[in-house]
């Protein structure tokens, strides 16, 4: 599979070399400019290549946005839609600003992503990870000792196909819901940072 990545930070970055990895082709885009790429591009050899945002939404079967949430109204919308669109960002008011519907808790970050690319199928994942840990706690698939990332979305196929990507790279997903669910895995939240089992996260499902 061929995934685009817009951003690449920390997660982002981590997420193109644990992909690149697994086999996939990775196209990388960050605000800067493909240029200022070339060094991770170089370090994660030829799976990996750099683009601008646009032609990275474009390129990837799925796209991965993993940038500050303030800026999601600069993704580009007509690339991405239909695609699955993996949002692993997160508001943080200190370096995004006040939203006063966020924190009214009137919506949620991936809700209003969402309505910015229409007919993307966009699910919340991949934002609960301190992104040392996704670099150093990846397991087999069936080891005791295997952590789960929890997953939210409005479309059931989408999550089918993001929860199998996070299989690869060393997790288990767990489908806590609707995209609106998504509020339980923010910053503050309980799933927020926690490191659980599926056992354990399946046991918020009903919480």
């Amino acid at each position: 599979m061929r995934i685009g990545i817009i951003g690449s930070g920390n997660i982002g970055a981590t997420l193109a070399e644990r992909l690149v990895g697994a086999g996939h082709d990775v196209v990388l885009a960050n605000s800067r400019g493909p240029e200022t790429l070339a060094p991770l591009v170089q370090r994660l050899g030829g799976g990996a290549s750099a683009a601008t945002a646009e032609d990275a939404a474009a390129a990837g079967d799925m796209v991965i946005v993993s940038i500050p949430f303030g800026r999601y109204a600069q993704l580009p919308a007509a690339p991405l839609a239909g695609k699955v669109v993996v949002d692993s960002n997160n508001y943080y008011p200190s370096r995004d600003g006040r939203w006063p519907a966020l924190d009214a808790d009137e919506t949620t970050s991936s809700e209003l992503l969402a309505a910015h690319l229409p007919g993307a199928r966009v699910v919340k994942a991949f934002n609960t990870v301190y992104w040392e840990h996704l670099r150093d706690h990846a397991r087999p698939a069936g080891a005791a000792d295997r952590l789960a990332l929890p997953i939210v979305g409005d479309d059931a196929d989408a999550k089918a196909t993001v929860g199998a990507l996070i299989d690869e790279v060393g997790y288990d997903a767990v489908d806590m819901g609707a995209l609106g669910e998504g509020r339980r895995q923010q910053p503050d939240a309980e799933l927020y940072g926690a490191e659980l089992t599926t056992e354990e996260l399946r046991g918020h499902l009903d919480g």
